[in-house]
Formats: structure tokens, sequence, C-alpha cells
């Protein structure tokens, strides 16, 4: 089978030493590192300590599968998990070590913690770097040998993306003052989870490739959610804004008129600034629906097109 040639093919030692046991290094010392600064680390540092410890996890993993050869006990197709982990490991990686930097490193004074904490932010830079490289690896591999992975199309980075962004806005919700005041912020935080759930529904079944046994063709099945998605985020991204930063609906139009973001020294991120990230993030995420959407209206309309007119 195809999963089977798929794991044979791939060098588990090369990648071991080239890839995981990086990985593995890498996040293990930026969680060990931040770890070590006790409660002085803050609600930025807890949230990136437990990111880069999933990171670690979930390559031991990988590691531990690969190593003892179980691809076959997994009721889905294996060889597309890595590559599409180590995806979002490079970005989560990323991400991480650029929200730890801005919100939270360059308000420490000099001294042992400061020196950690930029430690910590290196080794989440080198670990994005490792996963990085071992994706473009796997997809290069995969071409070699004629093994077709989904992310390794441009509606599965896409789909990648999505939900990236999406996580990374649940990430700046977790403050559940921000939205639960109002009706219409709760309306944005429910497009937020309903788009991520359909993008995570066609990801996990194109991972299993499952596809192909929908009742309707599936670009047109990818075309009606994605269109749906690009409509639910347009309203999030008008009624995001104006009920935030609107002073005539109760929003606080400037940074200045939050009390949380007065001490330039609190290791938290302020509210006002969790406000604005989310309102960038969903205008980040509407331009990738639509590529996504403008991909498959393509698709759709030269499949159309390829058939016969008595059709």
């Amino acid at each position: 089978s195809l999963l089977t040639s798929g794991a044979a093919l791939l060098p588990v030692g090369l990648w071991f030493w080239y890839f995981r046991l990086p990985e593995l290094f890498s996040t293990c010392v930026a969680f060990s590192l931040v770890a070590g600064m006790g409660f002085g680390r803050g609600d930025i540092g807890n949230w990136s300590m437990s990111i880069w410890c999933f990171c670690f996890a979930m390559t031991l993993i990988i590691v531990i599968v690969e190593l003892w050869r179980l691809q076959s006990r997994f009721p889905f197709y294996w060889y597309n998990f890595p590559v599409t982990y180590a995806c979002y490991a490079a970005l989560v990686c990323l991400s991480t070590s650029i929200i730890y930097s801005i919100a939270y490193v360059q308000f420490l004074l000099y001294g042992p913690s400061r020196d950690r904490a930029i430690a910590a932010t290196a080794f989440s830079c080198i670990a994005s770097v490792v996963y990085a490289l071992d994706a473009a690896w796997v997809w290069d591999w995969y071409d070699l040998h004629d093994i077709t992975c989904y992310v390794h199309t441009v509606p599965g980075l896409l789909k990648v993306l999505e939900t990236f962004v999406a996580g990374v806005t649940f990430a700046f919700l977790s403050r559940t003052s921000l939205y639960l005041h109002q009706p219409a912020l709760e309306w944005c935080v429910a497009v937020y989870s309903i788009c991520f759930i359909l993008a995570a529904v066609v990801l996990l079944l194109n991972l299993d490739e499952w596809e192909y046994r929908l009742p309707v063709p599936f670009p047109i099945f990818q075309l009606v959610l994605t269109l749906l998605s690009v409509l639910l985020y347009v309203s999030a991204l008008v009624l995001w804004p104006l009920y935030q930063f609107s002073e005539e609906l109760g929003g606080q139009p400037q940074r200045s008129s939050d009390g949380d973001c007065r001490d330039e020294l609190t290791y938290n991120m302020c509210t006002w600034d969790q406000r604005l990230a989310v309102a960038v993030l969903t205008a980040v995420n509407l331009l990738v629906y639509v590529a996504d959407l403008g991909y498959w209206a393509r698709q759709v309309s030269v499949g159309t097109e390829d058939q016969p007119r008595d059709s």
C-alpha cells in the first residue's frame, strides 16, 4: 500500500539526526529556560512555555512511532501527519518567538531573567527553522518518489494558514472580558470558531483521503464552505473593530485610554493590544480565505468548462 511504501521510503535514522533531535533539543531548552524563571514569567511566559512543551511532546511521539515502525497502527495515512505537523510547528514556534519577544522580553530589566528569556527566544527561532527545513525536505522526498501529500498543494497550505491564524486568534481571546459584554463581539468569536471547525474538517478529510467519498464533488464542496467562511469573516472584520474601537459603541479608540496599557513594566499583554491583535488577525485570515475562494472558484469553472455540453 501507499502507506507502507511511503514509510519504507523515509530514511528514519537520517531524519532523526538531522531534524527530530534538533527539534527535541531546541524546544526542550526553550521550555526549560522559561520554566526556571518561576512566577516572574507572567501569562505570556506560561503560554509560550506550553507551546514549546506541546511541540516537544508531539515530536517525541513522532520519533517513537517512526523508530518503532508503528505507522500501520494508525487509522489514517501516517505519511501525511509528520509533514503537516512540521508546517504547524514551524509557524507556531515562529509566532511564539515574535509574541514572546515583543510582549515580554523587551519589558524585562537587564539581568539573569532577561538573558534566559532571550536565550529561550533564540532556541524557539532555531526550532521554527528546523521544523521548516523538515517540512521542505519531506516535500522534496515525496516529490522524488511520487507520493502525494495534501499540505504539499496550494489549498492544503491555505488550510494550514487558516487554522493556524484562527488558533493564534483564540490565544488572544483567552480574556473573556473582551467580548462577553456585547452580542456582536460574541458573534465574532462564534465566526472564528465556526470557520476554524470547517477548515479543520476539510483538512482532516484530505489527510485521511476521504474527500472522494463525499456525495458532492469535492471542489464544489470546498467552494461552498470557503464562500461561507469569507462571508462570516467579512461580518467579523466589520463588527470587531466597530465595537472595540468606536467610542459611541463603548469601545476605546486610543491605547492610552486603557488603564491596563499604562504600566510599561507589565508582563501581561494589555487589553487594548489584544483587541488590536484580533482585528489584525481577522483581516489576515480574511485575505487567506479570499485566496482560497479564488483557487476553488477557478477549479470549479475549469472543471465545468472541461465537461461536455450534454452533461
